[in-house]
């Protein structure tokens, strides 16, 4: 089981990064690995505090979530003599410097700029390897730096991603017992009801869940740690991924970066529920309240993409197994989407 050793949540916190790195007994110099618009909200003060706090740094800027950016993070490394790696962004920035510490052997601090998904947090990377969206298997964080006044100011939209990420675990779990039922996988518990119980908390609190509110940003970053930490129980990401992470995966083969990744899940929850029966109306109704979108066109999806990625989702990590089966045909993946005002 791996879980981050220190997780400082609160205001201004991310002025505290070079304090979180001594109380880690972290040594050496650190790679920041950052964004062009991070790195002028957040990746530029944090190096400077880091050197005032005595460590080494040099920063890298990454525009790409590719396997080509986290082998040149790992040459950078290497370059410095790093003992760690510092993520400040979203969820690229982050990525990169997860697997690239993984690879290099050395410790990974995260600090997200964003609640957009549960990537701040889990031990899984998602990369573009030859033109497609994979998750690899990295490290969790040793620390996690979370403050919610830089966090706050983020895009609504982002907000709004990282709440269908967290609600999409519903439809995962669901997806989980199946498997555990049908397939005899291998299935906890405890990971399970966390998962679970996180989801359903950001589906109470939605009405409340406002973009530029502290308060929302702490609500939603601890819904996501949550969400990382029964992953981390798991030692798979099985309890916060299932058939709605599927589809967003082949919507992303189809038309990449049409949509954010928690966007996608959100809308995949509202299908994957209706096909396991339960309350659809309620996952769409919790996504409205928060301003994520609950139908195709409000991101511009085109109506056969949607069915194409319904139909070929089944595909995805195939040795999953899920609600879609051996996959839908296109005519039940259509009434679906109509049932569910997807389409």
């Amino acid at each position: 089981m791996e879980l981050p050793r220190l997780v400082v949540v609160g205001s201004g916190v991310a002025m505290e990064v070079a304090d979180v790195c001594c109380n880690l007994k972290l040594k050496g110099g650190a790679l920041i690995v950052t964004g062009p618009k991070t790195c002028e909200l957040a990746g530029g003060e944090i190096s400077q505090r880091m050197e005032e706090g005595g460590f080494e740094t040099d920063l890298m800027i990454t525009k790409i979530s590719k396997i080509e950016e986290v082998e040149r993070a790992e040459r950078m490394a290497a370059e410095m003599e790093a003992g760690f790696l510092i993520g400040v962004g979203g969820g690229r920035s982050i990525d990169v410097a997860k697997l690239a510490s993984d690879r290099a052997g050395v410790h990974f601090v995260s600090v997200p700029t964003a609640a957009s998904h549960d990537g701040i947090c889990s031990a899984q990377a998602s990369l573009t390897i030859d033109g497609e969206t994979t998750s690899v298997s990295a490290q969790a964080p040793l620390g996690i730096i979370a403050d919610t006044a830089i966090i706050s100011k983020a895009p609504k939209r982002l907000l709004a991603a990282g709440c269908g990420d967290i609600i999409s675990n519903i439809t995962a779990i669901k997806d989980w017992k199946l498997a555990f039922r049908l397939r005899g996988e291998e299935y906890s518990e405890y990971a399970s009801a966390l998962s679970e119980m996180t989801a359903r908390m950001i589906v109470e609190s939605a009405p409340s869940l406002k973009p530029g509110l502290e308060e929302s940003a702490r609500v939603v970053v601890k819904a996501l740690l949550s969400s990382g930490v029964a992953m981390s129980i798991a030692g798979s990401s099985r309890p916060a991924s299932g058939s709605e992470h599927k589809f967003a995966h082949a919507v992303n083969q189809i038309e990449p970066g049409r949509a954010l990744h928690g966007e996608l899940c959100g809308l995949g929850t509202i299908v994957m529920m209706y096909l396991h029966g339960g309350d659809w109306e309620m996952i769409r109704e919790a996504l409205r309240e928060v301003g994520a979108p609950t139908s195709a066109s409000e991101i511009g999806l085109h109506e056969e993409t949607v069915i194409e990625a319904l139909t070929s989702a089944h595909k995805i990590r195939p040795e999953r197994y899920t609600i879609l089966g051996s996959g839908l045909t296109r005519e039940a993946a259509a009434a679906a989407a109509r049932k569910t005002k997807i389409l």
